[in-house]
């Protein structure tokens, strides 16, 4: 199948927006998911390569590029970083969301956690959202079972209206058939939609008005309408600046466009959602079908698996427990390093003095010998006329 580490071709890590393609025929598949939910795993094994991508606060955050060929076909993967949203409040997040949004991609592949799978499905959704065409990856199946945890991957697909894959990257257990399902969703024109979301009543009162004339006005674009309506209602100009880019026109400066706008955010101001309000009821939503999908095709057959773990999160991150625990932390912290840093400085100060005293007993030792060697070497010498 070509599905083997033979196939890398490009350079892995990229800090631009450029795609690095081998031929104009190269499919663009964007890599999302959460943190720490095999992702990079999935990449190196795909790609052949060994990368991570930084996303912590303060460093750049950049994409890792990689190949994979499958029947002759290249697909450059591209390694978003790991993100828990796309409402962007974070460089990671608008990083993530640029690019699955504008960066050109013709499929989205998303790695989940099977162990918790409801945590990573608002992430699925909110990506449906923009685009039909992704694919879900179930990693870390071998976890799963261990825990005795049953993912229905064909409920789940059903439910949520795009391929869904089971796998356990580190051992490649199920990646050629993701790629396989990439080629189909990039090469075949899809029988159905991903699901849609269901917002609140005065939302979806608002996005009735103002879904249809975008659409008019976006044919051309591969983003939703219905996403691009809400995020106009949610009033994000950085977002709206770079979705002006890619329309390749301001959408504002359509009457059409704003007589439908004005007419949306009226009925939610008669709901008081604005701003924050409207992004909570529409979060809220979201997370409540993530909740509804898990429930319906994930099962625990040991429903006591987790309660040592919830408990102990309960304890560490509690309202008033976290923030003692976090101040009794500092305070040990501070503490070790105050008074007790000392003793290991000590231990480390004999340590070389002990080896700075061999050292030099050594050098005089050689010091004496060659003293020695060149007396007697200079008597004899002496003796031969």
């Amino acid at each position: 199948m070509g599905l083997t580490k033979s196939s890398v071709g490009l350079n892995s890590l990229d800090t631009t927006d450029r795609i690095l393609r081998l031929t104009d025929s190269d499919k663009v598949i964007a890599l999302a998911g959460n943190p720490d939910v095999g992702k990079s795993n999935v990449f190196d094994y795909l790609t052949g390569l060994k990368q991570h991508t930084e996303n912590r606060p303060g460093r750049t955050v950049v994409n890792a590029q990689g190949v994979c060929t499958l029947n002759g076909k290249n697909y450059v993967l591209v390694d978003i970083p790991g993100t828990y949203s796309l409402m962007a409040h974070s460089p990671e997040e608008e990083v993530a969301r640029d690019f699955i949004c504008f960066g050109g991609s013709d499929a989205v592949i998303v790695v989940c956690d099977a162990t918790c799978l409801e945590r990573n499905l608002n992430l699925v959704l909110q990506i449906t959202e923009i685009t039909d065409n992704v694919i879900v990856c179930v990693n870390l199946l071998d976890e799963a079972h261990k825990k005795n945890i049953r993912i229905d991957l064909p409920a789940l697909s059903l439910k949520l209206g795009v391929p869904v894959i089971g796998a356990s990257a580190r051992s490649g257990r199920g990646l050629s058939n993701l790629m396989q399902a990439v080629q189909k969703v990039t090469d075949i024109e899809r029988e159905y939609a991903a699901a849609m979301v269901g917002y609140s009543k005065p939302i979806e009162e608002a996005l009735f008005i103002l879904e249809p004339v975008v659409a008019k006005k976006t044919t051309k674009s591969h983003i939703k309408a219905r996403w691009i309506a809400l995020k106009l209602l949610d009033c994000d100009n950085a977002l709206l600046e770079k979705l002006n880019a890619h329309l390749g026109f301001n959408i504002l400066s359509d009457e059409e466009v704003t007589s439908a706008l004005l007419s949306a955010r009226n009925v939610l101001y008669e709901h008081g959602l604005a701003g924050e309000e409207l992004q909570d009821r529409a979060l809220a939503c979201l997370v409540l079908y993530a909740e509804e999908i898990a429930m319906n095709t994930v099962c625990f057959d040991n429903a006591v698996y987790n309660v040592k773990d919830r408990k102990i999160d309960r304890i560490l991150t509690g309202k008033y427990t976290g923030i003692f625990i976090m101040i009794l932390m500092i305070a040990g912290i501070f503490w070790i390093t105050l008074y007790t840093a000392h003793y290991p400085s000590n231990l480390l100060f004999k340590l070389f003095d002990l080896i700075e005293k061999m050292l030099i007993k050594f050098f005089k030792e050689i010091t004496a010998s060659k003293s020695l060697y060149e007396m007697i070497t200079a008597s004899l010498m002496a003796g031969f006329p």
